[in-house]
Order: structure tokens, then C-alpha cells, then sequence
């Protein structure tokens, strides 16, 4: 209120209250209904906080109750191993670019060594593609993973890798290695809030005691999360908005199955119609020789057969409404979670009962969007560990190079190469990809990549196959290009012009 108004207030109450009104009301129609405090959103208080203030204190509570859902609710699992089987899948494949086919030839039949359990793990349990899945499952619920990058003895070279739960970082650690930086949450920031440090907990092995927590540089830390703000320096849980409704589907469930249980039971009620003396089945005797029965803590059995107190009544408790309703209900609530995550009903149902092929296969387009985010994720975590795996090889004299350190980022290019999706109808995928390579949507590269495969390794297989089957006589199939540069439609004539028949060949 401005001095006019003040004054105006004070001469004539009245006056003043009407425009105080009167500006409210023009101030409302300007204003966004979503910022209103009006009856609908009178309860509605929020505040403006940095991404850490908001998290630090829901962070533990929301992790385990994420845990909690992931030890005993079948919907979340359900979410968890979508993410698992698509995410990771049946692995990635390495394909090393180093521009010397013998050095790439080394490193990847190195590679496939080193990611055995015994030389990738500290802890010798699981090989690479365990601590990759692990990695997506524990993102989705923890919010996020550690890795340390650990140098030992005892592997295929003195590196392997040290998977860490977000909880063994140290809370309490206060006092940053460098002055001018800060601590929080655990993890030391430069003045750029990049993390420097992490400070670490140690645990025994019954994950009870406690020895002195230990500081990691950043450089040997890998730190897997998703940050969605820029303020945000820690994990939260993937799962967060959809944890209350996987509950909720939980609970439901449960009322549901007990009173379903209940009304299962075909129990006899059988009530005296006279006092007998002495002691009957089902009764017991008090102090002063009177029959007794207690029903404290009573259930109902299949089979059952009960006496009751004389004067008692048996009446039946039938809650209505659940069960009609489940069915449409658990749907629902299921395709929200779903959504929530950014995946189809049937991804997360497994129920294909109301899809055809053409919303099938536009979910799936739909779904592999959201799950190229962490994709990407995952592989710049599989980048950093395949440079960090080449550096020790050449380190530990694995492989010899001796530009390597003049031309490092030269020898450190590679690729991932995903194992393949099955497709629901393959021979409208393969007529696709025909028309997708005719016209120019895709190349060899593409398709093989799609396929698991290396596209050179499958033309250099392709033509030993084809060879070997124009040598032998036998049509493969596919286009053989002459010497003359004239195409042959398939193996048989082309045996028939390098040899004179089929079972000559140049």
C-alpha cells in the first residue's frame, strides 16, 4: 500500500478498503492461475530452493523407501528390469579405432579378458557386464553409483574397479583438502562447484564399524547420477515420483488379497445354547470353574470349526468394492508408473492383451528415447573405464607402443557396438531396412550396428561365405561382383563362368 492509499485509508476507511479490493482483483486477472492461492490452491505453499537444499533432507528417506519397493514390490522390479534389459541389454561390444588394425586386434582381445570377474573386480564377483547392470539397477534406485578406479595386484593388469553405494559417502566430513574449496554432502567442490574429492567411509565387514573415513581424488572417482538442475550436486532417486503410487498399488493389493483370503474361508460358527460344565472343545475354564473363551487376536481358517461364548452371535464383515474394481484399478495406477518413467503400459505391465503392431512398435520408439538418456550415461562411464583400461595396458607393457603418449587420443578412439533387439514382425523390419538402404536412410554401418555387428566383419564374412559357396557349387544368395565388374546374381553363375560348370572354380 502506497502513501495515497495510506492516506485515503485513513480519511475514509471505507474508500481505501474498495481499492485495496478493486487492486487485488485487477492484479489476479493479470497474474498466472497456477500462482493463485485461491480456495483450490490454498494449500498449496512452495518455495524456491537451490537443487541441494531440496534434496538433502528427503535424499536417505526417499533411497530407502526406493529399497524398500525394490525388495518387495513386483511393479517396481518390473520398471527396474526394463531399464536393465534395454539400457545394457546383452551388453555392449568394443570396437577399437585406433587406426592399426594389430593394436586394435590387441586391445580388444585384451579387453575381453580384462572383463572377466577375476581381473575387472576388486572384489572378484562379478564380471563387467554384472557391474554395468548393477549400475543401472542401483541408478534407478539409489539415485546413483560410485566407482573407484583402484590399482592392485593379482589381475590381468593392475587395474580393476571398486563399485561403492552412495551411502558410504561421508556426511559428516566438513574440512575441505583445500582451503578455498567447500565441502558437501560428502564430496569437496572447487569455487565452479566441481568435485575435487570424495571423502568415504570405511566399513568392516559386517557393515557396522567404522574406521577413518579415506579421501579419493576425483580423477579415480566415477560418479553415475543424473542431474536434472544446475544447482543439483548429488544423487536422487530415479524413482522418486513414482514411489508413492507403486505403494499405494501395493497396499491396494494386499487389502484386496486378504479379503479375498476371508472370504475363502468356509469356517462353522457353533454357539451353546446352555452352560456345560467342566471342560469343552473350544472353551476354557476361569479361576472360579466358569467356561471361558477369549477372541483376542482370532483369524479365520479354511475349515475351521469354533465354539462361541454363550450369547455370542457370529456376523459376518463383507467390505465391498475392492475386488469389482482391481483389475481396472492396478491398470491404471500401472500405466501411471509407467508414464512417471517415461515407459508404455506394456513395457511395464508385460501385458500385450490391448496392443497391435503398430502401437507395439511406436512404444517401443516412444521407450528407446527414454532410454537413450541413460545410454548415454552408461557409456561415458564405460568410456572413461575402456581409456583408463588402455592407458594401463600400455603402462603395464601389455601392448607396445611408442607414440603412444605423443598420439593418445589416437590410440584412446573406440566404439560400442549394443547387442541386438529382437523385432516383433521381422519381415516388415528386414523390408524397411531394404528401403531404408536403397534410398539412402541408413548405410551398411547403421544396420550392422543395429544388428550387434561390426559392418566390416559382416561384409568380410558375407564374401568368405559366398566364396566358399561358389567354390562348392551351392547358390548363398546375395550380389557377386566380378573382376570385369559385372554383377552376378548368385553363386552358381558366377562358378559357372570363373570354372565352366559348378564344381570348377578359378
Amino acid at each position: 500500500m502506497n502513501l495515497l492509499d495510506q492516506a485515503i485509508g485513513y480519511i475514509s476507511p471505507e474508500l481505501g478498503y474498495k481499492r485495496e479490493a478493486y487492486r487485488r482483483a485487477l492484479e489476479e486477472s493479470r497474474n498466472y492461475d497456477a500462482a493463485g492461492y485461491d480456495r483450490i490452491n490454498a494449500n498449496w505453499r512452495v518455495f524456491n530452493e537451490s537443487a541441494e537444499m531440496t534434496d538433502r533432507y528427503g535424499r536417505d528417506t526417499v533411497r530407502a523407501r526406493a529399497r524398500d519397493l525394490e525388495r518387495n514390490s513386483d511393479i517396481m522390479n518390473a520398471v527396474l528390469g526394463a531399464y536393465k534389459r534395454n539400457v545394457y541389454g546383452g551388453g555392449y561390444r568394443l570396437r577399437a579405432n585406433s587406426g592399426k588394425d594389430d593394436i586394435n586386434n590387441i586391445i580388444e582381445k585384451m579387453w575381453k579378458i580384462w572383463c572377466k570377474k577375476q581381473n575387472c573386480d576388486v572384489t572378484g564377483t562379478q564380471n563387467f557386464s554384472a557391474l554395468m547392470r548393477m549400475a543401472i539397477q542401483r541408478k534407478k534406485v539409489d539415485g546413483g553409483i560410485i566407482f573407484l578406479k583402484r590399482y592392485t595386484t593379482g589381475g590381468f593388469i593392475p587395474f580393476k574397479l571398486q563399485a561403492l553405494e552412495v551411502d558410504e559417502l561421508d556426511l559428516t566430513a566438513a574440512t575441505p583438502k583445500d582451503q578455498k574449496n567447500k565441502v558437501v554432502g560428502g564430496i569437496e567442490y572447487n569455487a565452479y562447484n566441481r568435485p575435487v574429492g570424495y571423502f568415504f567411509n570405511q566399513y568392516s565387514i559386517d557393515g557396522m564399524t567404522m574406521a577413518e573415513p579415506v579421501y579419493i581424488d576425483a580423477k579415480d572417482v566415477i560418479f553415475l547420477f543424473t542431474k536434472t538442475r544446475p544447482s543439483q550436486i548429488r544423487e536422487m532417486s530415479d524413482m522418486t515420483p513414482t514411489i508413492t503410487r507403486i505403494r499405494d498399488a501395493n497396499e491396494f493389493m494386499r487389502a484386496v488379497a486378504v479379503k479375498e483370503r476371508i472370504l475363502a474361508c468356509f469356517s462353522v460358527f457353533v454357539e451353546k445354547a446352555l452352560p456345560v460344565a467342566g471342560i469343552t472343545p473350544g472353551r476354557g475354564v476361569g479361576g472360579d470353574g466358569a467356561a471361558t473363551d477369549k477372541y483376542d487376536g482370532k483369524t479365520l481358517t479354511p475349515g475351521m470349526i469354533h465354539y462361541l461364548n454363550q450369547g455370542d452371535k457370529a456376523q459376518a464383515v463383507v467390505p465391498t468394492g475392492q475386488a469389482t474394481d482391481a483389475t481396472a484399478y492396478i491398470k491404471q495406477e500401472v500405466r501411471l508408473v509407467g508414464a512417471g518413467q517415461g515407459l508404455s503400459y506394456e513395457t511395464t505391465s508385460r501385458d500385450m492383451s490391448e496392443s497391435n503392431y503398430s502401437s507395439a512398435r511406436q512404444g517401443l520408439i516412444e521407450d528407446d528415447l527414454t532410454y537413450g538418456e541413460d545410454k548415454d550415461l552408461l557409456v561415458e562411464v564405460m568410456d572413461e573405464i575402456y581409456e583408463t583400461f588402455v592407458i594401463s595396458l600400455v603402462l603395464a607393457d601389455k601392448i607396445k607402443v611408442n607414440d603412444f603418449w605423443e598420439k593418445k587420443e589416437s590410440y584412446l578412439e573406440h566404439s560400442w557396438i549394443q547387442a541386438p533387439k529382437r523385432w516383433i514382425d521381422p519381415v516388415k523390419e528386414a523390408n524397411a531396412n531394404k528401403t531404408a538402404l536403397n534410398t539412402g536412410q541408413k548405410t551398411w554401418a547403421n544396420l550392422a550396428s543395429e544388428n550387434g555387428r561390426d559392418w566390416k566383419e559382416q561384409i568380410d564374412e558375407m564374401a568368405e561365405i559366398m566364396a566358399y559357396g561358389q567354390e562348392k557349387g551351392i547358390d548363398m544368395g546375395g550380389v557377386m561382383f566380378g573382376n570385369n565388374g559385372k554383377t552376378n546374381t548368385n553363386a552358381n553363375t558366377g562358378a559357372k563362368e570363373a570354372g565352366g560348370n559348378s564344381g570348377e572354380s578359378k
